[in-house]
């Protein structure tokens, strides 16, 4: 089983970086899964601006970024996104590039890592509206880091005793959810 953690920001001096790692060090800990950095920064999506519904377009995305975004997606079976909060919403990039591809996402699991001043709460209740879309299963389990008590000078994590509680319960209800999903 793989699951992809998503550093959901491509702006310059990000959290989400440190989060996603942290992610990865509360994630591989336990064994029961293959869980890998998947940096949205490392695509280059291009705004959606094909003719061509994502859901439409067979996977042959006009964009070359965007078929590399789409069949790295395609690779994985379950996702965690790591997703500031901006404006109360979520991240223009991330939206643009979760819509910019389709059926890569059509059922699988996904669950939530979120940061910002009100801990990032508010993205990712958008995110479970927009998810829902793609008839992904978005488990009930998440974690919120707040940018004013969880993070450094430098930016580095520092999250409350309890986080690594409420990782673990996320991350069991993601892989119960995975395996759900593939059976399906």
């Amino acid at each position: 089983m793989k699951i992809g953690i998503i550093i959901g920001s491509i702006r310059q001096g990000r959290k989400g970086e440190a989060v996603a790692k942290w992610v990865l060090d509360q994630a591989q800990a336990r064994g029961d899964a293959e869980y890998s950095i998947i940096d949205l920064m490392e695509f280059g999506v291009p705004l959606l601006d094909s003719p061509v519904v994502p859901g439409a377009a067979n996977r042959q995305y006009e964009s070359e970024n965007v078929r590399r975004w789409g069949a790295t997606i395609d690779t994985y079976d379950g996702f965690i996104f790591v997703t500031p909060e901006y404006n109360h919403s979520v991240p223009g990039a991330f939206k643009n590039a979760v819509d910019s591809i389709g059926p890569e996402w059509i059922g699988k699991a996904v669950a939530f890592v979120s940061y910002g001043a009100s801990n990032g709460i508010r993205a990712v209740e958008h995110w479970r509206q927009i998810v829902s879309n793609f008839q992904m299963i978005d488990v009930r389990g998440q974690v919120e880091l707040s940018n004013f008590t969880e993070f450094d000078a430098d930016g580095n994590v520092t999250p409350e005793a309890h986080r690594g509680q409420d990782a673990q319960t996320m991350l069991d209800q993601l892989i119960r959810a995975t395996k759900q999903s593939q059976m399906a």
